[in-house]
């Protein structure tokens, strides 16, 4: 017991380090000498490291809180009677292994983890400040920047404002001083006898503007008053168009939809009337008598009509079909050859593209190379007497070409 004491008091973790089967038996141990030795020298030493070993590892603690192994541990220390040596620790750990001694230390290593996570996080939050500062000085400048610069262009905009209003009524008492002065000046020209005359005229002016514009006050005034009625009657009419639009749509389908109600009988005096029509319509358009020959002659004629032009537009339709068809065909020969490699590129099938399928036109373009190349190795004698539009006759032999080959020029046939 003194070793494991020792070795408590050097490195109290190493205690930890070893298995849960040998921790187990030195705690059986340790409790088998504290309630079964009369020696209180050896129940001193033993109750001194079970005290030691709760109070360094929280773990032990709970295993002889918990465990069921030492479930009785406390009803038998409480009854046995202790030393005078070592009565303090021993009621130490007695009060260690109570149940309030347990949840006390709970809660203070609750506590411990509580104030570890709050320290850690008013750091975060602190470091997160911190790296804040500088952003944030400079959104607080641009802020005050920005706002002094409105201020500031609000108070020059109202400068401007006040300015214009007094350089307007500057403009007004000079007008006005301008127009009393002109009008002075008048009145000196006029003949007294004659200013009575003029006042009058003036203050006749005078009271006509104002009745124009008490009266253009006025009918705009009865305008506003009327408004919210005129867009009453307005929405009133508008409602009523759609409506009747509405309903004349719904009558035309109930129209459409309606079931067959027969005819109406007619009665004497319309059958008369109809009968009436009928004979004067005769009367003006009498009907040509045709004899049933003639009708079948001419319904032969139009049958012979008929047919011929439904060959007429067969053949057409055909004729169209083979002009698209050469015109596709041409197309696509002028898109190969606009593509063409050179002769001296052409490699692989690339020549294979070009081969006609038709005897005829293989030997008249080869006939035409034939005869191109004879022209142009001829001598200048023979060149002599030729036009342009002259043709060279070639021989039948050279003419010879089999289907499906390509000639192509400065080579020999094979």
């Amino acid at each position: 017991m003194n070793m494991v004491q020792n070795i408590l008091q050097i490195n109290s973790g190493d205690l930890l380090r070893i298995e849960a089967k040998t921790l187990h038996s030195i705690l059986d141990e340790v409790i088998f000498k504290l309630l079964s030795t009369p020696s209180p020298v050896l129940r001193s030493t033993a109750t001194k490291l079970l005290l030691l070993m709760a109070e360094s590892h929280q773990e032990i603690l709970i295993l002889l809180r918990l465990s069921a192994c030492y479930k009785g541990l406390r009803s038998l220390l409480n009854k046995q009677k202790p030393g005078t040596e070592f009565r303090h620790e021993f009621r130490q750990l007695i009060s260690l292994l109570s149940p309030k001694v347990y949840q006390e230390v709970e809660e203070q290593k609750l506590h411990q983890a509580a104030c570890l996570i709050q320290a850690y996080w008013k750091g975060f939050q602190t470091r997160k400040r911190l790296k804040k500062l500088p952003s944030a000085v400079i959104t607080l400048q641009r802020n005050f920047r920005s706002k002094r610069a409105k201020i500031l262009l609000k108070l020059k905009r109202q400068k401007e404002e006040e300015d214009n209003r007094l350089q307007l009524q500057l403009e007004k008492q000079r007008a006005m001083r301008l127009s009393r002065e002109v009008r002075l000046n008048m009145l000196e020209i006029v003949h007294p006898g004659q200013v009575e005359k003029h006042n009058r005229e003036i203050e006749e002016k005078s009271a006509l503007i104002i009745q124009k514009h008490w009266r253009g006050y006025r009918e705009r005034k009865n305008f506003h008053q009327q408004k919210p009625s005129l867009v009453e009657y307005k929405a009133a009419v508008t409602l009523q168009r759609a409506t009747l639009k509405f309903l004349a749509k719904c009558r035309t389908k109930k129209k459409l939809f309606a079931p067959w109600q027969g005819l109406r009988e007619l009665t004497d005096a319309r059958r008369v009337e109809l009968k009436q029509h009928v004979d004067d319509y005769v009367r003006r358009h009498p009907s040509s008598q045709m004899s049933d020959v003639a009708s079948r002659e001419l319904h032969s004629q139009a049958q012979e009509r008929l047919q011929h032009y439904f060959m007429g537009r067969a053949l057409e339709d055909r004729a169209q079909q083979h002009r698209d068809a050469l015109k596709a065909q041409i197309s696509t020969n002028i898109e190969q050859l606009m593509k063409a490699p050179s002769l001296k590129e052409a490699e692989g099938k690339e020549p294979e593209l070009f081969l006609s399928r038709s005897r005829p036109v293989a030997a008249k373009a080869k006939q035409a190379h034939l005869t191109t190349l004879k022209h142009i190795q001829a001598p200048w004698w023979k060149k002599l007497g030729e036009e342009a539009g002259d043709e060279i006759d070639v021989p039948k032999d050279e003419l010879s070409i089999e289907l499906g080959t390509l000639f192509i020029g400065g080579t020999k046939p094979p």
